[in-house]
């Protein structure tokens, strides 16, 4: 028995994702992405949602670790040990005339989403399996959602998704007391308060129901889809598919409100929906541009002490250093298992990629069916298997490395310019270790404060973009940095901390260096610190820091020096 569904009209604020979800309910073909914090109500409403879909309308949760046969189906396995081989349906065709809701989609394999996003476009799924085929209908509304601080969406997959919302929990008091308030009675008496929102969800689902009925009947002008097309080049996005969303969503939106014809105003509404993912502005890190060069007599040095009685030259000014020419290893990172460590509850260990074999095993994690008859039958004449028979498939690793990147980009940095340096090994380091399916994500830590300037991303030339615009000047926080840090381990992360090690500002008032080891005592991931203090000044405090986290230490001239660096998720590391 499942439990009852929070009520749809029931939902407080989120307007943007309420009709992003409405106008899915109208139109299937419109996809939606729900990209947001925990916590924000993404899966509450989009359960809420099937409750408003013509009945029987199923709510299918497709599991991050769902195999492939079980997402787009497979053999019978009862059937086809009887002798009578027949093909089982997956999700997508349980989740036809519904909804197929799939949390943290960022963190599903490549293939299965590649064939969920293919049979939700298309209505029609089409599987094949040791000689056999069938074709069901699928026409479900596909509901997405993530976190973007657990990875990023592959750019194909993302522009897959007509629209997308970005979800944030409310910070008005006076909301978040509503949302609780509501949310009690719900838990206090289910019955009750369904009843109570009853009328409201009545009304949506007639409005979605008359939408519907009504949805052929809408139409576009020549002229309209002429200002949508240059609305979608204005913004330099190239996908045909943005024309398309934005079209359906529009017409969807004025069957919604009962209008005859799509006008500017339906087209405004759904705009912002289908462009949140696909405009640079929506992709990318906010990174702050290059300051205008400044004259050398407007830069002036000011002293500031630091813990051990050394004075760092720091500047007044920020400055921008672009990269310099600089070697570094190729990173190899081998992840055999799960690490420890992380903060990531999300992150799945499971081998979910596309099959590659199969291999015999005695107790098969997920039973090759096909390759288990064939050897009984080869072995013994006989169909029905024994234990030496079974066969368990073989899978392509499912995960990539997660290079976390922590940036001193201090005042000391500036004075030496060795900014330049710092930003050449960085891009040498991502150019001869990214691989398919890695990701990249920078904090950076300067003034009084750590900031994310890059969310976790598979897009390359975006790390490097943010990169190479990143702002040098102020004092060393750099336990902040690695506090905020902590947020961003998953089981795949490699940890790479570049900085002098001259921590001046402190997190919680304390000690500034002893707060910096404090936090790196609590992390537990694999690492490296770079050491990037000159020679004539050195402190050697990065070496300590090192042995804390467990890392291997290397200095920046180091760095240029060796020729790789292998990582294993058991903490061996090993330099060549």
């Amino acid at each position: 028995m499942r439990p009852a569904a929070y009520p749809f009209s029931a939902i407080v604020g989120q307007s943007e994702m309420k009709l992003a979800l409405l106008l899915a309910a109208v139109d299937w073909r419109l996809g939606v992405l729900l990209r947001g914090d925990k916590g924000s109500g993404k899966t509450t409403t989009a359960r809420g949602l099937a409750a408003l879909l013509p009945a029987p309308a199923p709510f299918i949760n497709l599991p991050i670790g769902a195999t492939e046969d079980r997402l787009l189906g497979g053999l019978h396995l009862e059937r086809t040990l009887k002798g009578d081989p027949i093909l089982k349906p997956g999700l997508l065709v349980e989740a036809h005339g519904g909804v197929l809701y799939v949390d943290e989609v960022n963190l599903l394999p490549a293939h299965l989403g590649d064939a969920l996003l293919d049979a939700a476009a298309s209505g029609v799924h089409v599987v094949e399996r040791e000689g056999l085929s069938a074709t069901h209908p699928a026409e479900f509304v596909l509901l997405g959602s993530m976190n973007p601080e657990e990875g990023s969406l592959r750019p194909q997959l993302l522009d897959r998704f007509a629209l997308s919302v970005t979800v944030c929990a409310p910070l008005d008091p006076a909301e978040r007391q509503l949302v609780m308030q509501r949310r009690m009675g719900f838990e206090r008496d289910s019955v009750r308060f369904s009843s109570e929102w009853s009328q409201a969800q009545q009304a949506l689902q007639s409005q979605i129901a008359s939408a519907r009925v009504s949805l052929g009947d809408i139409t576009c002008s020549s002229n309209m889809m002429g200002h949508i097309s240059l609305t979608i080049c204005e913004h330099g996005v190239r996908s045909l598919r943005a024309d398309l969303a934005v079209v359906r969503a529009a017409i969807a939106y004025a069957a919604l409100v009962a209008d005859a014809c799509v006008e500017a105003h339906h087209v405004n509404a759904v705009l912002p929906l289908v462009l949140a993912h696909r405009t640079s502005e929506g992709r990318r890190p906010s990174v702050p541009p290059p300051p205008p060069p400044t004259p050398p007599q407007q830069t002036k040095p000011d002293s500031q002490s630091d813990p051990g009685g050394q004075q760092t030259a720091e500047r007044v000014h920020e400055r921008v250093f672009s990269p310099s020419e600089a070697n570094a290893p190729a990173l190899n990172v081998r992840f055999s298992a799960v690490a420890t460590g992380g903060g990531s509850s999300s992150a799945n260990s499971c081998d979910c990629g596309p099959i590659i074999g199969n291999r015999q095993a005695d107790f098969p994690v997920e039973l090759d069916l096909r390759a288990t008859l064939s050897h009984a039958l080869r072995e013994t004449g006989d169909l029905r298997p024994r234990v030496e028979d079974l066969h368990e498939r073989v899978r392509e690793p499912r995960s990539g490395t997660r290079y976390l990147f922590i940036i001193d980009s201090s005042g000391s940095h500036a004075a030496q310019q060795r900014m330049r340096l710092v930003k050449g090994a960085i891009s040498s380091l991502l150019s001869r270790s990214f691989k398919r399916r890695d990701e990249v994500a920078m904090i950076v830590f300067r003034g009084t404060s750590a900031q994310v300037v890059l969310e976790p991303t598979q897009v390359l030339p975006d790390a490097l973009a943010a990169l190479e615009y990143l702002p040098t000047g102020g004092r060393t926080p750099l336990a902040a940095a690695l506090d905020q840090a902590r947020d961003y381990l998953t089981p795949t992360t490699l940890l790479i901390l570049l900085t002098d090690g001259r921590a001046n500002i402190p997190l919680h008032g304390g000690d500034p260096w002893q707060e910096a080891l404090d936090a790196a005592q609590v992390m537990s991931c694999n690492a490296i610190v770079v050491d990037t203090e000159t020679a004539a000044q050195r402190l050697g405090q990065c070496e300590e820091l090192a042995k804390i986290l467990g890392a291997r230490y290397l200095s920046l001239e180091q760095l240029g020096e060796i020729e790789h660096v292998s990582i294993d998720a058991q903490g061996q590391r090993q330099g060549a």
